[in-house]
């Protein structure tokens, strides 16, 4: 095995890093008042001066026959200044030398003391060095004690799961970092680069993320003010894609120089459809029949809504498949997501049936008529989560001045783009530019579930000339985005942040869900921004000119990793 290719492991670093004492100092110039080179010229000035000076008063001392050692109060002066310039001077000039010199004394030894540690740590190789390997990546922070020594030693050999960490040690960041040692060991792969401290380890715990061993970083970008039902929001999104909030923020300032967008909430309920087995597909029609019968919906609904003080129940919807019947349920979830809370409901009402029809089998709490997290037809059809239509009326001069573009050309385009190249794609739900871009940068920073971006994407755009042709209606309908302000990734502080940038953190007390409804007014917004601003760059031959000027990097990756 080639062990001059492999970077040193964590702990490995740390040992070599403590063993050669390397250090890095801090230059005395850092504590001057004034810049370097104020402060040189200051006393290279003083030092020439007073040297003048005192030979200048020695000459005369000496052509009058005065004794030298007899000082004015200015020559006492004098003579001091040039003490002090010239202990200046010697140390400015001085210190790099002696400490270069000392240094690499210091790294003779370092690498001497550096070799014994990797000696020990790689018996079989009695030739190895420190130059062998690269020190030029920071370290991950030691293990302080030899009891997590132990830990990550047995972590490595299977004795202790790595899931039971945080459990065992009631340290969520020791138990990350504790993990990602031994991951290190494991793989012989480092994870320099991904950041571990800085984090609440402790918030994630039996809520968003098992297992952790860092974070990824995601930069966050203002897109706006966007206009909207007469109220201002910065939308914050989350995306290491170019172009996209510069041209999402275009699309805002569209809007608000055609004096903003108006946005309606036409639906709002939350899906689970279980999947249930009968002997035959009569026994399966006939509680078919009985969940559809009116009578019985107020009874059903006392149950369901039993889960939770905020889950309503709304409508059911079933589908036979042979002897299988499946049963959407859709519900009211105030301002959370409400996945978790139609779920115990609908658990709720499948007891409650079992008594009625014995021989009903749940194959599945979940049997894909919901549809969670896949396109689906019922979704773009029925609707899931918030259904929301947001229009707006673009100026002429504002298409010209500010898209760069014309009402006609956009027209166009959306008929042949979005309507007609959609439909020969055979698309679902994806009669729009760029929909799924919007959402999925504004799910991330506001700690909704990325994967329901899927269903939460389906939009059509609409676009037509209006008042003469001189000004364009445009409109994006988006049948089922699935948000929440509460629960999961809501509760993560820099998520929480993103949140309360648009005023829906946390749940409402004063009408619940009305922060969540907010919220995806918000995202349809903001995709009718970004629709407006991405069609008229293709409209204006702009798309590939403005990626190559600002989706393309120009440092060198390489020299940046070194």
């Amino acid at each position: 095995m080639d062990i001059r290719r492999r970077p040193l492991k964590s702990s490995r670093t740390a040992r070599f890093s403590a063993a050669s004492g390397v250090h890095s100092g801090t230059k005395a110039s850092d504590a001057l008042p004034l810049p370097l080179y104020l402060t040189n010229a200051v006393f290279f000035t003083l030092f020439f001066s007073v040297a003048y000076f005192l030979l200048h008063r020695w000459r005369d001392k000496i052509l009058n026959s005065t004794p030298l050692h007899v000082l004015t109060l200015s020559e006492l002066a004098a003579v001091c200044s040039l003490i002090a310039s010239f202990i200046y001077l010697l140390g400015f000039f001085g210190i790099d030398f002696v400490q270069s010199f000392i240094s690499r004394n210091e790294l003779e030894a370092s690498e001497v003391r550096g070799s014994i540690v990797l000696r020990e740590e790689y018996p079989d190789r009695a030739d190895i060095r420190c130059s062998d390997f690269s020190m030029d990546r920071p370290a991950i922070k030691p293990l302080c004690s030899v009891e997590d020594e132990d830990i990550v030693k047995s972590v490595v050999s299977g004795e202790t799961p790595s899931y039971s960490l945080e459990s065992k040690l009631g340290d969520c960041f020791k138990a990350a970092q504790i993990r990602r040692e031994a991951l290190q060991r494991l793989t012989s792969r480092s994870l320099d680069g991904l950041p571990l401290e800085g984090f609440d380890y402790d918030s994630i715990l039996g809520q968003c993320c098992e297992m952790p061993v860092g974070y990824v970083q995601i930069p966050v970008g203002i897109a706006g003010p966007l206009l909207l039902n007469e109220c201002e929001y910065s939308v914050p999104m989350a995306t290491t894609e170019g172009c996209l909030v510069a041209s999402t923020n275009r699309g805002c300032k569209a809007i608000y120089a055609s004096g903003g967008a108006t946005c309606v909430l036409l639906r709002d309920g939350m899906t689970r459809a279980p999947v249930l087995r009968f002997p035959s597909s009569k026994r399966a029609a006939e509680l078919k029949f009985f969940l559809e019968d009116p009578l019985n919906f107020d009874s059903l609904s006392v149950v369901f809504n039993k889960s939770s003080r905020f889950a309503r129940l709304l409508r059911i919807q079933c589908a036979i498949a042979g002897k299988n019947l499946y049963i959407r349920f859709s519900c009211s979830t105030g301002d959370a997501m409400g996945m978790n809370m139609v779920s115990k409901g609908v658990q709720n009402v499948l007891d409650f049936l079992q008594n009625d029809f014995p021989d009903m089998d749940v194959i599945g709490i979940s049997g894909n008529f919901c549809s969670d997290k896949k396109p689906a037809a019922v979704n773009w059809i029925e609707g899931r989560g918030k259904s929301v239509v947001c229009e707006s009326v673009i100026k002429g001069d504002v298409v010209a001045k500010v898209l760069k573009t014309t009402v006609p050309a956009l027209v166009e385009l959306n008929m042949l783009k979005n309507l007609t190249g959609s439909a020969i794609a055979g698309a679902l739900g994806g009669f729009n530019a760029h929909a799924a871009n919007i959402v999925s940068a504004v799910f991330i920073a506001t700690g909704q579930d990325p994967a329901q971006n899927i269903e939460s994407s389906h939009c059509i755009t609409m676009m037509e000339a209006v008042n003469n042709g001189d000004d364009l209606h445009v409109s994006v309908t988006m049948p089922s985005i699935e948000v929440g302000t509460v629960g999961g990734g809501t509760q993560l502080a820099s998520q929480s942040a993103c949140l309360n940038l648009l005023g829906v953190k946390g749940a409402s007390h004063e009408a619940p869900g009305a922060n969540s409804r907010l919220l995806a007014t918000i995202v349809a917004g903001a995709v009718l921004a970004g629709e407006l601003s991405l069609m008229s760059a293709i409209a204006a031959g702009q798309l590939v000119k403005s990626h190559m000027k600002y989706n393309r990097s120009s440092k060198d990756i390489a020299k940046i990793g070194s």
